[in-house]
């Protein structure tokens, strides 16, 4: 669903849920074990003036823009999982520095309410929501071609949407595994052909596609309920590298970055343990988590550097996470 002419502003927002809100990294509910320190980019020091949030929302993104990101200033991103969380922040942040964003999730409330954030906020960017179930592959494909016929395609792939289960492997539910794997490994491949094939048909040779993984793609944490959606975590990052050799194969300099964060501050634990909130809350308050906030961050540095550098994947945990 397209947004109407004016939304008007809206309260602030609960989270949203777990296909559409972004809040869904294994890291939300595992400490993971840490071999080596996570290494730290230096950032382009250059900054520009844009107009900060009025409510402060949006933290550091919201007060600067990044120097690099003026090449992609009304070009358009897909966000998937935009209604919260982790997507919300991307979606945020991107329309903070000046791009057309398709912010889609299964139900859209929380994205328009977003929307008309950003425009009482004046950024210089246009966020629109779409409504999409990822788990249906039709959903995906009209998105797309309603992207095409309006906005003439995807530059920018930012695959966020993803959902866990309490399901073991000793005795999870079948049905269970399938809606993590339909999300989490099938939408995000559907999604990267269908944006690469996007990018090809106008020509476009500097796109890039990002994958919001999770430290669990790269780390098993001893918690039965998440070690099938670790599994299909390990499958993002291995699709991330095989995409990456894919476009070289293709002689494209579109690039493909895969962001895993740790501990992340959302709603994710409350859905994944939806019957015992006291585990869900006991989740973040060991340590200061990330916040979202600082996933868009990093989503902003990789799509700031030069078009010559490839950052391939970037490990993100909070400095108190240790185990």
């Amino acid at each position: 669903m397209w947004p109407g002419a004016e939304v008007p502003r809206a309260e602030p927002r609960p989270e949203a849920g777990l296909h559409g809100g972004g809040t869904r990294r294994c890291s939300d509910v595992c400490r993971l074990p840490a071999p080596a320190p996570a290494v730290t980019r230096e950032r382009p020091s250059s900054v520009i003036s844009v107009p900060g949030s009025p409510n402060g929302v949006g933290g550091r993104l919201g007060t600067m823009a990044r120097a690099g990101m003026e090449r992609w200033r009304d070009r358009l991103a897909l966000v998937t999982g935009a209604s919260g969380g982790i997507g919300a922040a991307v979606a945020r942040a991107l329309v903070q520095q000046g791009l057309k964003v398709v912010g889609c999730a299964r139900t859209v409330g929380n994205i328009e309410e977003l929307a008309a954030e950003c425009k009482s906020a004046g950024y210089p960017g246009t966020l629109i929501p779409y409504r999409c179930d990822l788990s249906n592959e039709e959903d995906i494909l009209s998105m797309f071609s309603a992207v095409r016929s309006q906005h003439h395609g995807v530059d920018i792939c930012i695959n966020n949407a993803g959902m866990a289960r309490p399901d073991t492997l000793l005795s999870g539910s079948t049905s269970g595994w399938k809606d993590m794997f339909n999300v989490n490994v099938l939408a995000l491949s559907i999604c990267t052909r269908e944006a690469y094939q996007s990018m090809k048909e106008r020509n476009v040779d500097d796109g890039h596609i990002i994958n919001i993984n999770s430290m669990c793609g790269h780390r098993v944490p001893p918690q039965s309920v998440i070690h099938f959606y670790s599994a299909t975590k390990y499958a993002v990052t291995a699709l991330t590298e095989g995409l990456r050799q894919e476009l070289l194969e293709a002689q494209t300099h579109i690039r493909a970055t895969c962001i895993s964060p740790g501990l992340v501050e959302t709603r994710f634990a409350f859905k994944l343990h939806d019957k015992d909130p006291e585990r869900a809350a006991a989740t973040y308050e060991d340590i200061k988590c990330l916040k979202p906030e600082d996933v868009a961050e990093a989503v902003i540095y990789v799509l700031s550097t030069p078009p010559h550098v490839q950052v391939g994947d970037i490990q993100m945990r909070p400095t108190e996470q240790v185990t």
